[in-house]
């Protein structure tokens, strides 16, 4: 049997309100802790070359967890408020993650 593929979706998003985006990154963190099939691992990036410019990389074990953490009423109402405090709409880039490398 075959162990499916890492999933990992890129959000690209600016907003000028950050600190109520954490806020709400913490709200939802702790509102989906222990919740089977969510993210396994978020990196949150600021762009040093585009103020307010935001990339958030979120991995999941497969891409079927994801989707359905994605069709999940409580993630899409969160969604909604994230893409309230955007100053445009994010955009989501979808990815199979081929090879993981730790460097230690």
């Amino acid at each position: 049997m075959d162990t499916p593929m890492k999933f990992v979706q890129i959000v690209d998003f600016e907003t000028d309100r950050i600190d109520e985006m954490r806020n709400l990154s913490e709200e939802m963190d702790e509102k989906f802790a222990g919740r089977s099939g969510g993210p396994t691992h978020r990196l949150v990036l600021r762009d040093r070359n585009t103020p307010g410019r935001y990339l958030v990389v979120v991995e999941f074990d497969s891409y079927e967890e994801a989707m359905r953490n994605s069709n999940d009423p409580e993630t899409t109402k969160m969604a909604e408020r994230m893409a309230a405090l955007c100053t445009r709409p994010p955009s989501f880039t979808d990815c199979d993650a081929l090879d993981v490398t730790e460097f230690k």
